[in-house]
């Protein structure tokens, strides 16, 4: 129980801090308001991070929670494809709609430059195990193709993922990311399918 306490207090810190950083700007939100907003306590919010600062990197913690929604979600007879786009979409959804475009691209350029810890690439988050599950069972009910592994088709996966990202951010947002993503993700993951199955996409 006091596991689960500890990552619901660390959970609130976080989630007030990206809902701050997104409705008032990062510069503008302060550890106090943070702090009221979860409803932590100050000696919390220092048990878990040195600063402000520290909550850049807690970006893909945010992001795995939502993975832990989606994967409620999915109906037994969704296919691992249907899954893997469903997840795509609900993940950039959610990054226009309550994400500060400057701070992802802080981030995303920090794990560029960063000498430390790689947040992003971390192969235990639920991101990563989510994606191995999804994968391994295409591939056993033969949905998937099997010329390539569960652990190279993850690592495609998500460096599409990123190039989206960074590409968005590269753009200034000038289009949506959601919308771009349901266009190119399936002619990008066309090559996980199994021999006979429809490629579905746009072309260029």
């Amino acid at each position: 129980m006091a596991r689960k306490n500890t990552r619901n207090t660390r959970g609130k810190i976080v989630s007030a801090a990206w809902r701050l950083f997104y409705e008032q700007g990062y510069e503008d939100t302060t550890v106090e308001e943070i702090i009221a907003l979860s409803q932590t306590s100050k000696g919390s919010f220092y048990h878990y991070f040195d600063g402000k600062d520290a909550l850049l990197g807690t970006l893909s913690t945010l992001f795995d929670e939502k993975y832990e929604e989606l994967e409620k979600e999915f109906p037994e007879d969704m296919k691992a494809m249907d899954k893997l786009l469903f997840l795509n979409g609900e993940l950039f959804g959610m990054i226009e709609n309550s994400i500060s475009m400057e701070l992802l691209s802080r981030l995303l350029s920090t794990q560029l430059t960063t000498n430390g810890e790689k947040h992003l690439m971390d192969h235990s988050r639920t991101y990563y195990r989510l994606l191995r599950r999804i994968i391994a069972e295409g591939q056993e009910r033969g949905e998937l193709g099997t010329a390539l592994s569960v652990g190279e088709m993850v690592k495609l996966y998500a460096l599409c993922e990123r190039a989206l990202m960074y590409d968005w951010c590269l753009c200034a947002g000038e289009y949506s990311l959601k919308q771009y993503a349901l266009r190119t993700m399936p002619t990008f993951l066309s090559g996980f399918l199994a021999n006979g199955e429809e490629r579905r996409g746009v072309e260029d």
